[in-house]
């Protein structure tokens, strides 16, 4: 059998925790191979071996059949190994050909670098892989989509043959998923190999050949993929049966908590992002905001949030007008907030796991005492939220936040925010980068606050997502509402046309 990557008997560890133990992954020529687990569960840890990121503390590493040692990122690019990392390696202030070409410059006349002659290689790899992106484009400028076609690119212009992709859907929208999809099998066309580390089952079943599935470190077994269904998949992942949808009962509406009135907000170029929106969601409800990415959400988040101002209008939190309040009273007032970007408005990277736990709250009651932190009430409210939410870390609660996974970090910033049990419970993309497990979960709290009397307001990307769990749905296009219907009265398809301005709903006032 001819494999382009073996890993065998892999153990990685850290302080406090074994990453991976005893892993063996054979990826076979010209095939998409899936590694599946769940948060934590040491994926991108092996795939960071592989790249030459960390070295293993045992084990043996082949490249079509050669054994290797991949002490850093050059070997594995010489070595053909290329890696699109979860959260982008880009410059913003950079062209597309510039991010391409750092480190490896080509040099003109005189040693100066040949931007042009780049760019013209750029596009041409552009068009031979179906990637279709502007070469002069500056970073700043571009979808996240759009970015991640960009680290693919850099992948193959230093003539990569086995790529490595973590996690490449967590920042995409559905459209830009199935862009993905169609990339990867034009790739494993021109003969690359292709290891694609996800937890989102629908995407192996539609694009891969093997999947090796992880759990706490440990290898749980090799399956192909058209024999197995999410079902099996799913249970030798979290090692029990999931449930897929989402149980919860008749919404019991109460008092307005949140009212959104002629909303208009402008984006960071100054042109109107959001315009005359309103909207209003109750005590004891969910209102999903259905939206193709980029038609105004993040503005209007930014606004409720108080981290960009509002042009005109008003925000009504608990018949107070908060449209000019800082952030920080606004939180105060009854408002929590799951981000969209987790690493930019979320987190601060480089404090600790429990520090991070009371961002919000460390000035007040048990957390402080006469200006003075109280480390025993910190220590003791961590450790709840660590063992009710699943927080998985090396070293608990004094965890650098910056170490953890990506999806351990959304499920610490979902714990600190639904626990503080404000009125409005604002969530954007609550399980970007979850597993299946820690969906369930999520989802099954996110409705606990509904029947508690709560008011949430959930933005998200994800069809499924919003179908499960809204009592109503609020439809956004090209910043205005274009839609506003009962869930039970609605379909996807009825539902994409609104997401794409084909039609127009607005009943469940």
């Amino acid at each position: 059998m001819d494999y382009a990557i073996e890993m065998l008997n892999i153990t990685k560890d850290f302080p406090g925790i074994r990453a991976n133990d005893n892993v063996t992954i054979r990826v076979k020529n010209n095939t998409v191979h899936a590694l599946l687990g769940e948060n934590g569960a040491g994926k991108s840890t092996i795939m960071s071996i592989l790249f030459g990121l960390y070295q293993p503390t045992s084990g043996t590493i082949k490249v079509k059949g050669k054994e290797v040692v991949i002490d850093d990122p050059n070997v594995a690019n010489e070595l053909g190994i290329g890696m699109v990392h979860q959260h982008f390696k880009l410059i913003d202030c950079f062209t597309v050909t510039e991010n391409i070409i750092l480190g490896m410059e080509p040099k003109g006349k005189l040693g100066t670098i040949d931007i042009k002659k780049a760019a013209k290689r750029v596009e041409e790899l552009s068009k031979t892989y179906g990637l279709n992106v502007d070469p002069n484009a500056k970073i700043s400028d571009i979808s996240v989509g759009m970015q991640q076609r960009v680290e693919i690119l850099k992948m193959l212009y230093r003539n990569a043959e086995i790529l490595i992709f973590d996690e490449p859907t967590a920042v995409l929208t559905p459209q830009e998923i199935h862009e993905l999809m169609k990339i990867m099998r034009n790739l494993i066309k021109e003969g690359k190999t292709i290891l694609l580390i996800t937890h989102k089952l629908k995407e192996i079943k539609e694009a891969a050949d093997e999947c090796t599935v992880l759990r706490k470190g440990k290898c749980i077994g090799t399956i192909n993929v058209a024999d197995t269904s999410e079902e099996e998949m799913a249970r030798m992942m979290v090692g029990r049966d999931v449930n897929f949808s989402v149980e919860k009962g008749e919404a019991h509406l109460k008092e307005n908590i949140l009212e959104i009135k002629n909303l208009c907000v402008k984006d960071v170029k100054g042109l109107p992002a959001v315009k005359d929106f309103s909207l209003t969601v109750r005590a004891g409800e969910i209102v999903g905001l259905a939206g193709i990415d980029g038609n105004g959400q993040t503005e209007l988040v930014y606004a409720l949030t108080g981290l960009c101002k509002a042009e005109s209008g008003e925000i009504i939190l608990k018949n107070q007008n908060i449209t000019k309040m800082p952030i920080k009273k606004r939180l105060k007032s009854g408002m929590s907030h799951v981000p969209e970007d987790r690493h930019k408005h979320g987190l601060v990277l480089d404090f600790t796991l429990k520090e991070n736990f009371i961002i919000h709250c460390y000035d007040s009651s048990p957390f402080s005492k006469n200006f003075v932190l109280q480390p025993k009430a910190i220590d003791d409210y961590a450790d709840k939220l660590i063992e009710q939410f699943d927080v998985r870390s090396g070293q608990g609660k004094n965890t650098l936040t910056r170490s953890m996974s990506g999806g351990n970090q959304q499920k610490a910033i979902i714990a600190r925010e639904i626990d503080r049990s404000s009125d409005l419970l604002l969530v954007v993309q609550p399980t970007r980068g979850l597993d299946v497990g820690a969906i369930e979960y999520i989802h099954k709290r996110i409705v606990q606050e509904r029947d508690a009397g709560k008011a949430v307001l959930l933005v998200s990307f994800e069809l499924d997502e919003i179908m499960n769990l809204s009592d109503r749905i609020a439809v956004i296009h090209n910043g205005e509402l274009s839609g506003l219907v009962y869930r039970k009265d609605i379909d996807e398809n009825d539902l994409g046309l609104m997401m794409t301005g084909s039609m127009k709903k607005v009943e469940a006032l």
